[in-house]
């Protein structure tokens, strides 16, 4: 049987197709009718890869060399657990009897067939936030660490975490924030607003620092994303001027001062105490804050409390006051930290994806689609790209009320008064009050 290149094979499917017989292709091309007859059969499956020779062995699959029980059996197992994958096949046919004494895959292997298979997950596209270098704090308030404490059940009170912030060149304790999170069991957990609250306090008294240190908590960083996109409390810090920087996950180390100052505050206030209110926990912090930065001895401080070594800590960097705030939110910053940024979304079945706290209706012909999103800053508009399409939506949230909170329209209120008895939500409201007036 002569050679045949692919272009000839291709010939052959064209001119069966156009309705020549097989002896009349081979006249017409100088082959055998063997030879048409072989390639214009082979050319009955779809698309061209089956006009292309094959070398060598046929192709059986990465299985096929094992039992073919063992390939049914983990298309079977496949097939009714989804969420299984090559780890979790490779134990199970471990640990089965069936299989025992046999040679059986390895977890490579299994890995491969699944993908062979079309049984692999796809994994969202990995995209990190932009974050700049960072350096070693050389001055008071350039950098401050932010930690809520584990929970605790406090006599009085009830279940509570605080909320510490610390300056790294310092060490001076900035503040320990009480945060009720319920009665006898935690019925909530600390909120975008709590932690405002808990940084305009320590604002107020310390000014604003360059930047906030923090770890991986879902207040700080989206961890629902492979791209995850920055937070309210991110937002609201970018345009007050504060970057906001992430240790390593699973690192607290990262954090260690603030992790050990969540055992001092224990130590100092709470083990073996009981309060009347949540106030007079907050006052008690409040107390002891001016005894540990004034009189504590700081190993690290060659033996000195943190304000007799560093007493300019007193001075701030930048004046901050809540009444001013909308003044000195700058959303340009926010604008060009977010064109550093790309996000990945799986658009639903109705063509809407989530981005931040908000929605995009991108239209229904979007639906089920893979989105890559950008942000133009020119225009504060989040650029959507499929498929070779794009469109383009005006930016949501990114006004300097939304970003300051709950507070914003209390800026404006002349007069503020609650009934009682007071929420937890209630009482961060009147803290809020007591900040923008001045009182304690």
């Amino acid at each position: 049987m002569v050679a045949t290149s692919l272009q000839e094979r291709v010939l052959i499917q064209e001119l069966s197709q156009s309705g020549m017989s097989d002896p009349q292709i081979a006249r017409q091309m100088g082959l055998s009718v063997h030879t048409v007859r072989k390639w214009r059969r082979k050319g009955q499956a779809p698309g061209l890869k089956a006009l292309v020779s094959q070398m060598g062995r046929p192709a059986q699959g990465f299985l096929s060399s094992f039992d073919p029980d063992i390939g049914a059996t983990l298309r079977a197992w496949r097939e009714a657990h989804p969420g299984w994958g090559a780890k979790t096949l490779e134990a199970e046919l471990l640990r089965s009897q069936l299989f025992a004494g046999r040679c059986l895959p390895s977890r490579r292997a299994i890995a491969y067939w699944l993908n062979q298979e079309d049984f692999s997950r796809p994994y969202d596209k990995h995209q990190p936030l932009p974050q700049g270098a960072i350096s070693l704090a050389q001055a008071c308030h350039e950098e401050w660490e932010m930690d809520a404490r584990g929970y605790e059940k406090v006599a009085g009170v009830g279940v509570v975490a605080l909320i510490n912030l610390n300056d790294v060149f310092s060490r001076v304790k900035l503040l320990s924030y009480p945060v009720w999170l319920g009665d006898t069991r935690v019925c909530r957990h600390a909120s975008t607003e709590d932690y405002r609250l808990a940084l305009r306090l320590a604002f107020v008294e310390w000014g604003l620092p360059d930047r906030l240190a923090v770890d991986h908590d879902s207040i700080f960083y989206d961890n629902t994303s492979k791209s995850p996109y920055p937070t309210g409390l991110h937002l609201w810090l970018l345009a007050l001027d504060v970057e906001l920087t992430f240790g390593r996950p699973g690192l607290p180390q990262d954090q260690a001062i603030t992790e050990r100052s969540h055992q001092t505050w224990d130590q100092q206030v709470l083990q073996g105490q009981a309060f009347a209110s949540q106030q007079a926990l907050w006052r008690q912090l409040e107390a002891r804050k001016v005894f540990l930065n004034h009189w504590l001895p700081c190993a690290s401080l060659g033996d000195q409390p943190p304000l007799v070594a560093h007493p300019e800590a007193l001075l701030p960097r930048r004046i901050y006051r809540p009444e001013w705030e909308a003044q000195q939110m700058d959303l340009e910053r926010v604008y060009a930290y977010l064109s550093q940024g790309r996000w990945f979304r799986k658009a639903s079945n109705v063509g809407v994806l989530k981005l931040g706290q908000e929605s995009y209706w991108l239209g229904r012909d979007w639906q089920r689609r893979e989105v890559e999103i950008t942000f133009a800053a020119e225009d504060q508009h989040m650029v959507f790209r499929a498929a070779g399409e794009e469109k383009r939506l005006p930016v949501k949230g990114l006004t300097v009320d939304k970003l300051m909170g709950e507070i914003g329209p209390l800026v404006q209120l002349n007069n503020f008064q609650l009934s009682l008895p007071f929420t937890w939500n209630e009482w961060r409201q009147i803290q809020s009050c007591r900040l923008l007036t001045g009182t304690t």
